[in-house]
């Protein structure tokens, strides 16, 4: 009878009193997971990105476990992860442009775009500096201009195209601008940016231009490869000085993998970080993190040796033919349309005023498929992202299957219904003075329980999100992410 009441302590408690078999806790964890999206087969369109093959995921699997305990802290304490390093940052150099590009891995896109704004705006060193962005650029750069006391300087982007202006771009060039972005390709739309042209006005007003390639930067070398139309994005274009690109979008490394590179050692070092002002150990960091597991690194280098070039431009070519026939499937379905012309392996489609993208991405959801909703902005109507990836190809009919059908059910079901004056009262809302109560209680008048594990319609959710200011609609998820985590 004890030792059964110990055991069920154990088991509800969040910190044992005695530790618990290896056996019991993958067993909770496959309990907990049970609820998760899956992270293989493709029915998922985002956040994940799978080969298709196992032997790869395995090979990074070995290789992240295998350095999981060695500390990126100190270099000199572990010369294997220099030694790794140095070859997943010279291979994406290789790739992108530039085989001599002084770089730094990172955990990920966010870390990799905080690194470039640091750099630019510590070389150089103008009171209240400015970086000149598309509408269309990651969040990143507004976290990291958040975090890094740097404003954001947003430009419209065409509504046909997608693409933002090289007009526009230097029209909002002055004397506290430290960094110009372009993107390839944007995540919204998955269309590339004119890099020449936007790295050349960069260049000419002495600003340094950073291209987002974290989708991008593993994949679109590959497609032009296999014959798509790939403008020159990459360190090879006069006037880009720095480049992102993540090895765990494309590369399909573990999270979090991602290199950041230079055109010059100088403005690499800018974005490192160093004290000396105190009496303990020594203190340098190349990235934003300190101690940090070798783990990523050493899945990303398992999954670039694993894989090999063959692999990628099979993954490349196969990954293009899905690309293309999901976009062409996408476009002859009634109600929908594709937004610009895909360029990389993301296709976005938005609804018309019969059939309701964020009622569809339910329908698809009580099918057992993810199709990211994406809210509406700067005059780009709401949409559905899906990112194509290695293991798409074998299923892109029965995608468009489970599109077409989500779309009959949303029209049939008919929009999404905004309870009448709830945008408008949220509006006036001091959401900072609501406590989580208060809070959750107003999450159950558009149909989200958050004391429910269940994953609910998100439908009314999403379609008042839309009818919000974006920053009400920051307000909102910041408190949801703060009830979920009560």
């Amino acid at each position: 009878m004890g030792a059964a009441l110990i055991d069920l302590c154990q088991e509800d408690a969040m910190f044992p009193e005695i530790g618990r078999p290896v056996a019991d806790l993958l067993a909770e964890l496959t309990r907990l997971k049970a609820a998760d999206l899956p992270v293989r087969g493709g029915k998922v369109t985002a956040y994940v990105y799978d080969t298709g093959r196992a032997e790869v995921h395995d090979a990074a699997f070995a290789a992240y476990a295998e350095m999981l305990e060695v500390n990126m802290l100190d270099p000199t304490a572990f010369p294997s992860m220099v030694a790794l390093e140095k070859q997943v940052v010279g291979a994406v150099a290789e790739l992108l442009g530039n085989p001599a590009a002084p770089g730094i891995f990172t955990s990920g896109g966010t870390e990799s775009i905080m690194l470039a704004v640091k750099a630019a705006r510590d070389a150089r060193a103008v009171e209240r500096p400015r970086i000149v962005v598309p509408v269309t650029a990651h969040p990143a750069f507004h976290k990291a201009a958040h975090y890094l006391g740097v404003e954001v300087v947003a430009v419209p982007v065409d509504l046909e195209t997608f693409k933002v202006s090289p007009d526009a771009i230097e029209a909002a060039i002055d004397e506290r601008t430290v960094l110009v972005v372009a993107s390839a390709p944007s995540y919204p739309q998955g269309v590339i940016d004119p890099i020449g042209e936007i790295a050349a006005r960069a260049a000419a007003r002495g600003v340094p231009c950073h291209v987002d390639a974290c989708v991008g930067g593993w994949l679109l070398p590959w497609l032009r490869e296999a014959g798509a139309d790939v403008p020159p994005f990459d360190l090879s274009v006069p006037g880009v000085t720095s480049i992102s690109c993540d090895l765990h979008k494309f590369g399909y490394a573990p999270k979090g993998a991602s290199v950041l590179l230079f055109t010059d050692a100088a403005m690499r070092r800018k974005a490192y970080f160093a004290s000396a002002a105190w009496p303990g150990y020594t203190i340098i960091n190349s990235t934003v993190q300190s101690s940090r597991s070798a783990g990523p690194l050493g899945g990303a280098w398992g999954t670039l040796q694993a894989l090999g070039r063959d692999g990628y431009a099979e993954l490349g070519r196969t990954t293009l033919e899905a690309t293309r026939r999901l976009a062409d499937g996408i476009a002859k379905i009634p109600g929908l349309r594709v937004l610009g012309e895909p360029e990389a392996s993301l296709v976005a489609f938005a609804g018309s005023p019969e059939v309701d993208v964020f009622v569809l991405a339910d329908e698809a959801r009580k099918r057992g498929w993810f199709l990211q909703p994406q809210l509406s902005y700067a005059g780009i109507p709401a949409n559905i992202h899906i990112t194509v990836t290695g293991v798409t190809h074998t299923g892109v009919n029965a995608m468009l299957d489970i599109i077409a059908e989500s779309t009959d059910a949303a029209r049939a079901a008919g929009p999404a219904q905004i309870p009448p004056g709830l945008p408008e009262l949220i509006a006036t809302l001091d959401l900072d003075a609501l406590d989580d109560a208060t809070f959750t209680d107003l999450a159950a008048s558009v149909g989200i329980n958050l004391r429910s594990t269940d994953q609910p319609e998100m439908a009314t959710v999403n379609a008042v999100l839309d009818a919000l200011p974006a920053p009400t609609r920051e307000s909102i998820l910041i408190r949801f992410l703060s009830v979920i985590y009560s």
